[in-house]
């Protein structure tokens, strides 16, 4: 249960992280940032190595859902060849849509002292 936790969460990571990719450093500290809790912490060796397993696994054919990006231990979506990988984009942005609110401006109403 908790590793699809952590599937789940580095793809997020990485959508977010956009085309120029994301170290398999980095990537481990955030999903290990992610999973800490006040009372408890997972090992971040494990993480790491789990997140490594993970991109090794989910980046060996050309149609895969992650791509290396040619730089060493850095790794993205595969969103040109892989239509899951466009999915996943699709859905990561529908669920980040945030409507804003239109606030009215304050108006003060204090009494001015030297008038």
């Amino acid at each position: 249960m908790v590793k699809m936790t952590y599937d789940k969460q580095i793809l997020r990571i990485m959508s977010e992280a956009g085309s120029g990719g994301i170290s398999v450093q980095v990537l481990a500290k955030h999903v290990y940032n992610m999973n800490c809790g006040l009372f408890s912490s997972p090992d971040i060796g494990e993480i790491h190595r789990y997140v490594q397993q993970y991109l090794s696994r989910n980046s060996k054919s050309s149609q895969s859902l992650i791509e290396s990006t040619g730089r060493r231990g850095y790794y993205r979506l595969n969103t040109d060849n892989s239509d899951d990988a466009r999915q996943l984009m699709l859905e990561f942005r529908d669920e980040t849509v945030v409507v804003k609110e239109e606030v009215p401006p304050v108006r003060d109403l204090s009494l001015d002292l030297f008038v």
